[in-house]
């Protein structure tokens, strides 16, 4: 039996609740400092919290520790670690090989997983990986179901952790410098300053202007729900929802529609797939992905290289396709469909320049609409989309799910009094027998079904044919208190510390930009046995500022070896922000990889 996990972000300890109790079998949630989104560091003590509840089910909680770290900042990085093992995290996401070397060092018991920004796209990196330690790598998004499946194939033995679900970065994780370079906010260091959803012109060499101010760099939102089966196919087991700076209401909608796709997949195989994790979940409302923000959904590049994985309009959350603008009449408008509207929906629109602009509806009849603002733009014949849906919104806000786990209660009587177990789990009363008057079969099974609140809900009570002893209800009440005292004991990490592996050092000429090592600090250059090897963030660097798979040249149609038109300009091509700050493109076919270089001003 494979167990497959679905693996769920968590902003805080309310995300994470939340995640658990709509069918997460995992979640993972930020350090109090070091994570890849600075943004969302949590206490010890909320971490804390969490494993108490995720542990009830048997899910598991991950921290990410993984940014680069500085020399200053180790002793406070071996400090966060000694708190995360105490609080019974499961696994710590390391980016960092200086991470690596101070949980070892610890013998931590938590499990090594290698994060998506140590840049997992071969076998031969995740071979390399599971030899220094990792049960974990969680692979690039840009690799495609026979990538997975080549890798799976050529390193059976390490657990593969595909993201499933959000919005996509359009460098290689952990190798994107962008935000670095413009802004001083480092990628590796959880600070991303989104260069990608900026606004760029297309020149080419001779000047001429090929698009003018488009969201070039800007993919749409990764979707794979309909695409589960070929990922367990591949040798995928864990499924990772992306939107650590997400909400609940994002949280609980995504991770239940996910859950129930998980589920499905069981359902056809019994004898093949089993959930990491315990419980089933009965939910208030309908999971649906399309009503939760998004920028429009894209599977990227699991079927191979796909033509639409941009949004060159909008970096934005679009939203669902609603309608389209039937009559416009003084401060309202008329929308032709079928959808239902609610006060304060936000809609959008794309308008005669190609730039989505938002309106807010203040007050909705039927199906037509009337608008804080009027927005002048507006055209009979638009589509119409919405990218807040009000009525959604309040399902979410309010308790939504409930997770239970099926428990088979059994009675039985022994020499000194009575037993009474579920699963693995028993307790033992003594206790005098007597006789019943008459039978307690009834009686005994109501009693003991009466799991209330808690998180187990009792399938069937089994008492032995011949069971004819009174019981009485307060000794019944306090025999299913101690059972489910004893089922609710936090469950303790099945790994065992990691031994300290031979490493395999990493030379200079693994890469042709020694930056590319991330390396930072003096333990990560012990490490590597490589001390000119210096991180982009200390020292720059003249190479490229990221590495695509996304391709302009292919989005536009311009792909000679795809089938696209031969393209009329001249190369290099450049990227323009307004302030007139340049970025050369290197397609570099080979590889069918794009590059970006910084050009000086």
């Amino acid at each position: 039996m494979t167990s497959l996990e679905l693996l769920a972000p968590a902003k805080n300890l309310a995300c994470g609740i939340a995640a658990i109790d709509h069918g997460a079998d995992a979640v993972y949630i930020g350090a109090p400092r070091f994570g890849a989104r600075a943004a969302a560091g949590n206490s010890i003590d909320d971490i804390c919290q969490l494993c108490n509840y995720a542990h009830q089910f048997g899910a598991k909680v991950y921290v990410t520790l993984n940014t680069i770290i500085y020399d200053d900042e180790i002793e406070s990085v071996r400090v966060i670690i000694r708190q995360l093992e105490e609080a019974g995290v499961d696994a710590i996401l390391v980016q960092d090989m200086a991470v690596l070397t101070m949980l070892q060092e610890q013998q931590s018991q938590m499990a090594l997983h290698a994060s998506t920004q140590t840049d997992n796209r071969t076998a031969e990196k995740v071979r390399w990986l599971q030899d220094i330690g990792f049960s974990r790598a969680v692979l690039a998004r840009e690799l495609s179901a026979e990538e997975i499946a080549e890798i799976h194939r050529e390193v059976p033995g390490i657990e593969l952790e595909v993201f499933v679900h959000g919005a996509l970065c359009v460098s290689y994780s952990g190798i994107c410098y962008a935000s670095e370079h413009c802004f001083h906010r480092s990628a590796n260091r959880g600070e991303c300053a989104q260069f990608c959803r900026m606004r760029f012109s297309l020149v080419d060499a001779d000047g001429k202007e090929i698009e003018h101010e488009r969201y070039l760099l800007s993919l749409k939102d990764m979707n794979q729900s309909d695409n589960l089966q070929k990922l367990v196919e591949a040798g995928a087991t864990s499924f990772k929802i992306e939107g650590r700076l997400k909400d609940v209401a994002y949280v609980k909608n995504v991770t239940a529609a996910y859950s129930e796709r998980l589920n499905a997949i069981i359902r056809q195989h019994p004898d093949k797939y089993r959930r990491a994790s315990q419980g089933f979940c009965e939910y208030t409302f309908t999971p649906d992905l399309n009503r939760t923000f998004n920028r429009g959904y894209t599977s990227y590049f699991l079927n191979g290289r796909q033509p639409d994985i941009a949004s060159f309009d909008s970096p934005k959350a679009v939203g669902a396709f609603v309608g389209t603008v039937k009559e416009i009449r003084g401060n309202s408008f008329n929308v032709a469909g079928v959808t239902s509207f609610a006060n304060g929906d936000g809609l959008c629109f794309l308008n005669e320049e190609r730039k989505f602009e938002g309106l807010r509806a203040n007050r909705v009849e039927g199906n037509r609409i009337y608008p804080f603002k009027m927005p002048r733009n507006l055209r009979p014949g638009m589509a119409l989309y919405r990218n807040n849906d009000q009525e959604f919104e309040r399902m979410l806000d309010k308790p939504s799910a409930t997770r239970k786990i099926p428990v088979r209660i059994a009675l039985c009587a022994v020499d000194d009094g009575f037993e009474l177990g579920a699963g693995d789990v028993t307790v033992h009363f003594a206790a005098e027998h007597q006789l019943a008057q008459k039978s307690p079969r009834k009686n005994l099974i109501r009693q003991l079904s009466k799991l209330g609140d808690t998180i187990y809900v009792c399938t069937e009570v089994d008492v032995p044919d011949d069971f004819n002893y009174f019981i009485p209800n307060s000794q019944l009440s306090e025999m299913r208190r101690q059972l489910v005292a004893e089922l609710s004991k936090v469950k303790s990490r099945p790994q065992t510390p990691v031994s300290q592996r031979e490493k395999q050092k990493g030379g200079e000429g693994k890469y042709a930009y020694p930056y590319l090592y991330n390396i930072a600090n003096r333990l990560s250059q012990q490490f590597y046995g490589a001390t000119s090897l210096t991180a982009y963030e200390l020292k720059g660097g003249n190479g490229p500022i990221m590495q695509c798979r996304h391709c302009i040249r292919y989005s536009l149609g311009y792909c000679v070896k795809h089938g696209g038109k031969r393209p009329s300009w001249h190369e290099p091509l450049s990227l323009v922000l307004g302030d007139a700050r340049r970025f050369r493109l290197e397609f570099d076919c080979q590889h069918c990889q794009m590059n970006v270089y910084a050009e000086a001003r």
